[in-house]
C-alpha cells in the first residue's frame, strides 16, 4: 500500500512563518545569528535572480539574432 502523499506546502509557507514568529523570545546573540542566515538566504537568491536573468539574456540573443 503506498503512503499517503504529504500536503504541499504553499512556496512562501517557510518566510510567512519567520514573519509571525515572536522576536521578543530570542535574545541578542540569537537575533544576530539569525540575522546573519537571513543574508545569506539573500544572496543565494540574488544568485539565482542573476543566474535566472543570464540564461533569458542569453535566449533572448539567440532569437534575435540576425534581425535588425
Amino acid at each position: 500500500m503506498e503512503e499517503a502523499a504529504l500536503p504541499r506546502l504553499r512556496r512562501d509557507a517557510a518566510l510567512a512563518e519567520l514573519e509571525r514568529e515572536d522576536l521578543d523570545l530570542y535574545a541578542v546573540d540569537e537575533l544576530e545569528s539569525r540575522i546573519v542566515r537571513l543574508e545569506t538566504e539573500i544572496g543565494r537568491a540574488r544568485r539565482s535572480i542573476e543566474k535566472k536573468q543570464g540564461v533569458r539574456s542569453a535566449a533572448e540573443s539567440l532569437f534575435t539574432f540576425g534581425k535588425a
